[in-house]
């Protein structure tokens, strides 16, 4: 272990949650590095909390442990868990979909169930509204810090077990990709999306040329144009919209010094699908 914690929620910073998180934290081991990758999860939003665990994880050292802590089902008798990733990460969370771009992207390795009575601050059992500070701090704390093992947490079970949320891939048919809106970029109102680079190359399209953009939410069609393909936003005029490959090497949507999400009133999750595919205008040498 490497004795860095990294915190993320839905509690915001105006009140102590997050600081009491990182007290108990501290308490397990004065020694440990604690860090926050983002407490601004919209409410209860676990689909979000997946894609942000996904979005960092990936850049911080091999046995990072990170606690997540986006818990609707606070007190019921949803399972709590430890994830170990192939890439030697490890996640303390609610077992409520939080781990579904995890497990899609870098894979689970071992899965554990946190046996609550053995491994919560000692004196917390008199609350069942807090586990965050409870439960996953102080478990993600001594995991850190080497006071027990992951096979200590609670008993194993199968990776394929996890709570995932429904997640379609993105596909490539009829010289069209189909893929998701998975996120939007929170403070720009870009939309980011399931859809790959690699895949993205299978339309053909290179820069400067147009895209058919075409998004859609329940099956009804709320956008459609031809965006010019660009490798950064000063490429288009202000106030234009375009296509890029984002920071995660994924496709993105995006306005020019603008908010694409509130200008056209589109979201992110399961239900935002998008559709691209070369323009015509592209195709005839005309772009």
């Amino acid at each position: 272990m490497n004795g860095t914690v990294v915190f993320q929620s839905d509690f915001g910073l105006l009140d102590g949650a997050v600081s009491s998180m990182h007290g108990v934290a501290h308490s397990v081991s004065s020694r440990l590095r604690l860090y926050n990758l983002t407490h601004e999860i919209p409410q209860f939003n676990t689909w979000e909390a997946s894609y942000r665990l996904i979005q960092t994880m990936r850049y911080w050292t091999p046995s990072t442990v990170f606690v997540s802590v986006v818990d609707p089902g606070v007190g019921t008798d949803r399972r709590s868990v430890v994830a170990l990733t192939t890439s030697n990460h490890y996640v303390v969370t609610p077992d409520n979909g939080t781990l579904t771009h995890v497990a899609k992207v870098l894979g689970i390795a071992e899965c554990y169930e946190i046996e609550e009575e053995t491994n919560r601050l000692k004196g917390s059992h008199y609350s069942y509204t807090f586990h965050g500070r409870d439960l996953y701090a102080y478990t993600g704390a001594r995991l850190a810090a080497e006071a027990i093992t992951i096979d200590k947490v609670g008993r194993k079970f199968p990776p394929e077990r996890l709570v995932i949320h429904p997640h379609l891939p993105s596909t490539y048919s009829n010289s069209t990709i189909n893929a998701n809106i998975d996120i939007l970029d929170t403070r720009y109102g870009s939309l980011w999306t399931s859809c790959s680079r690699e895949m993205f190359s299978r339309i053909e399209v290179n820069y400067g040329e147009y895209v058919n953009v075409r998004i859609s939410h329940h099956g009804n069609v709320v956008y459609e144009n031809d965006l010019k393909y660009v490798k950064s936003f000063n490429n288009v005029n202000i106030g234009v919209a375009l296509v890029y490959i984002n920071s995660l090497f994924n496709v993105g949507v995006a306005i020019n010094r603008g908010n694409f999400a509130k200008a056209y009133d589109v979201g992110s999750g399961q239900d935002w699908l998008i559709s691209l595919k070369k323009s015509i205008e592209s195709k005839s040498g005309t772009a």
